[in-house]
């Protein structure tokens, strides 16, 4: 059985993706640009672009996926404030998306005086904020 997640233990690593996938892509970049200076044609030329644009569609794929889960994260977190903490339902628009990505790991207890804090003493650093919960609240479904 996996660790429970906390503070230290939330980073999710897939590691099919984070090290096979991206080493196969880093050494075939690397071979073609062996090829291209060892033997210069424009087939090893376009075998470079190639392998550059297949790192490239690696990376942005992986942002793309991280920016779609904020966003359900921000709403998520928008409806979650809403149900535990009515008295912020004014200030909502005030919380950053890295607001909202730390708090989403505070238990239902906590988080309404997290969030109070939070907008009170202007925290947008994740990991400051992840660093004041007390009663991790895991989260498994994470892209």
């Amino acid at each position: 059985m996996a660790a429970p997640q906390t503070f230290e233990h939330h980073a999710q690593i897939v590691p099919a993706y984070h090290y096979f996938t991206f080493a196969l892509v880093a050494v075939n970049l690397l071979y073609r640009l062996y090829r291209m200076v060892t033997a210069l044609s424009l087939e090893t030329v376009m075998a470079v672009v190639a392998a550059i644009a297949l790192l490239m569609i690696l990376f942005w794929a992986r942002l793309f996926a991280l920016k779609v889960q904020d966003r359900v994260i921000r709403l998520e977190m928008r409806l979650r404030l809403l149900a535990l903490v009515p008295d912020l339902e004014p200030r909502l628009g005030e919380f950053t998306i890295d607001q909202l990505c730390a708090l989403r790991f505070a238990s239902d207890a906590e988080l309404p005086a997290l969030a109070h804090v939070v907008l009170s003493e202007k925290l947008d650093d994740r990991k400051a904020i992840k660093q004041r919960i007390r009663e991790w609240q895991p989260d498994f479904a994470r892209a």
